[in-house]
C-alpha cells in the first residue's frame, strides 16, 4: 500500500537547525511530486515546499525561502527537508505528501488539496524554542 513516513522531528532553539526525511513505500516518488506542509495551533495548514517529478523542480513559500531545502535522493526513495535558521514560527506538526503531477507542481504545493495529494504522512513535530 502507498505510505508515507515521516521523522526527524524535535526540538531544537531558534536558530538551529533539522532535517526531515519522508520515507516512501508502496510507490516511487521519482514519479510523484512530494511536498512539505506544516500546521500550528490556531493557524491555517501552509504548503512548505514542493519538489516536482522527475528532474526535482523546487518551490518555497516566502517565509523559508534561503532557510530550508527540498532534496529528494532516488536511491533510498525519500524525500527531505532541511531547515536551516530556525524560528519560533516555523514549530508546528509537519506533513509529506504526495500525488502525480497532472497539475503544475506549485498549484499542488499551494492548494494542498488531497484531491491531487493523495498520500500523506501522520506528520512529525517540530518545535522551535529555548
Amino acid at each position: 500500500q502507498l505510505q508515507l513516513v515521516e521523522s526527524g522531528g524535535g526540538l531544537v532553539q531558534p536558530g538551529g537547525s533539522l532535517r526531515l526525511s519522508c520515507a516512501a513505500s508502496g510507490f516511487t516518488l521519482n514519479y510523484y511530486v512530494t511536498g512539505w506542509f506544516r500546521q500550528a495551533p490556531g493557524k491555517e495548514r501552509e504548503g512548505v515546499s514542493c519538489i516536482s517529478s522527475g528532474n526535482g523542480s523546487t518551490y518555497y513559500a516566502d517565509s523559508v525561502k534561503g532557510r530550508f531545502t527540498i532534496s529528494r535522493d532516488n536511491a533510498k526513495n525519500t524525500v527531505y527537508l532541511q531547515m536551516n535558521s530556525l524560528k519560533p514560527e516555523d514549530t508546528g506538526v509537519y506533513y509529506c505528501a504526495a500525488g502525480l503531477e497532472i497539475t503544475p507542481f506549485q498549484a499542488m504545493c499551494v492548494m494542498m488539496s488531497k484531491r491531487y495529494l493523495e498520500v500523506w504522512g501522520q506528520g512529525t513535530l517540530v518545535t522551535v524554542s529555548e
